[in-house]
């Protein structure tokens, strides 16, 4: 566990196994170990998506997390809220929470901390 980490496992994660929630901007990251797979915002949770998986999140009306700079220009990132029906369905949520963290694991951030081996960077 990394410093600063405390352990956020909802009853909706534990399908998936422990996610840790970091405070960052207002909210929370959401982590498996280094790798960001979600965030918690305004009681929100938003997952990582890529070209494939963002469709689905589209389709059930789910909106991306976005944010104002200081120049007011608002920023949309790859993180969709996930679906209301979800949350009553710990199975399927955690299928998209499998695909969120494969997303984030392979991110160039990810891969660029791990090194060309792919294992975590040793602290």
């Amino acid at each position: 566990m990394r410093a600063g980490a405390e352990p956020y496992r909802p009853e909706l994660f534990e399908q998936f196994g422990t996610v840790f929630a970091r405070r960052m901007f207002g909210g929370f990251g959401l982590f498996v170990g280094d790798v960001m797979l979600g965030i918690v915002m305004d009681d929100l949770i938003y997952l990582k998506t890529d070209e494939k998986t963002r469709p689905r999140f589209v389709a059930e009306g789910a909106a991306p997390f976005t944010y104002r700079k200081r120049t007011g220009e608002g920023v949309s990132m790859s993180y969709y809220v996930v679906p209301d029906r979800l949350y009553d369905e710990p199975e399927e949520f955690a299928q998209w929470v499998r695909a969120a963290y494969a997303i984030a694991e392979r991110s160039p951030s990810v891969q660029k901390k791990r090194g060309s081996t792919g294992k975590p960077a040793r602290a």
